[in-house]
C-alpha cells in the first residue's frame, strides 16, 4: 500500500451553479481530499453572471477541472428564470413558486452522472438544501435518495463498480449554519452570485426569494454580508 500522502486523490464531480451553496459544496469536497471536476449547466437562465461566477469560485477553492454544459431549457419555459414572460416574484408566497424550473435539478443531476462514469468518480456532490429553501420539490431528501437510486440502476458504473453515491451535504443545514460552514472553509461569498435578477456584473437586486434567504443567512449567522447589490 502507498504510503497516505502517495494516495492518489478520488475524483468526485460537484455541481456548481456559481451560488452560496455550492460554492461551501465544493469547498467541503476539497477538504475530503477529492480531486474535485466542477460542473456547471448554461440551461438557459436569465443571467450568464452566476455562470461567471462559477468559474471564479471553482478555481479560487481547487477544482481540478471546470466544466460547463450547455443544456436549453429556455425553449419549453415554465420558469421565471427561464421565461422573459413570467415575473421573478419578489418575495416568498404560498405553493412551489414561479422560479422553480421544470426538471432542472434531475438534468443537472444527470449530466453530472454521465460525466462522473467518464472520469472515475464515485461520488456526485450537489448543494441541494430543504431547510432555508424555496420549497422546489427536487430539492428534498426523498428526490436525492431515489435519483441515487436511479444512478446505481442505469450506468455501468453503478453495474459493475462500487457504486455511486449522490452527496448532499448541505440538505438539513440552515442557511447560517452553511454561511459559517464557508467562513471555517475559506469560501470567499463575495465572489457567488444567488440572486435571480443579477445584472451582467453580477450585482443582486436585494428582493428576490434568493436574495433574501441569503441575506438572513448572514444576519442570522452574525457575519457581514458581501454581496454585491445594484
Amino acid at each position: 500500500m502507498l504510503p497516505p500522502e502517495k494516495n492518489p486523490m478520488k475524483n468526485a464531480v460537484v455541481l456548481v451553479s456559481g451560488g452560496m451553496d455550492s460554492a461551501v459544496v465544493l469547498a467541503m469536497a476539497r477538504e475530503e481530499g477529492f480531486a474535485v471536476h466542477a460542473l456547471s449547466v448554461s440551461y438557459g437562465q436569465r443571467h450568464t453572471s452566476e455562470l461567471q461566477a462559477a468559474d471564479r469560485v471553482s478555481g479560487a477553492l481547487g477544482a481540478v477541472a471546470h466544466k460547463t454544459v450547455n443544456v436549453d431549457l429556455r425553449s419549453i419555459g415554465g420558469s421565471a428564470l427561464t421565461d422573459a414572460g413570467i415575473e421573478v416574484p419578489e418575495a416568498g408566497g404560498h405553493g412551489i413558486p414561479s422560479t422553480y424550473v421544470p426538471a432542472r435539478n434531475t438534468i443537472m443531476l444527470s449530466v453530472a452522472l454521465g460525466w462522473a462514469e467518464v472520469v472515475g468518480a464515485a461520488d456526485i456532490f450537489c448543494g441541494v438544501n430543504a431547510v432555508d429553501y424555496s420549497g422546489y420539490p427536487d430539492c428534498r431528501p426523498e428526490f436525492i435518495e431515489a435519483f441515487e437510486r436511479l444512478a446505481n440502476l442505469a450506468t455501468k458504473a453503478g453495474v459493475e463498480g462500487a457504486g455511486l453515491r449522490i452527496r448532499a451535504p448541505l440538505l438539513h443545514m440552515s442557511k447560517a449554519d452553511i454561511v459559517r460552514e464557508g467562513v471555517r472553509l475559506g469560501v470567499d461569498f463575495a465572489q457567488t452570485v444567488s440572486c435571480y435578477r443579477a445584472d451582467d456584473q453580477g450585482r443582486a437586486c436585494a428582493h428576490c426569494d434568493a436574495c433574501r434567504l441569503r441575506s438572513a443567512g448572514f444576519v442570522d449567522a452574525g457575519i457581514p454580508d458581501p454581496t454585491h447589490y445594484a
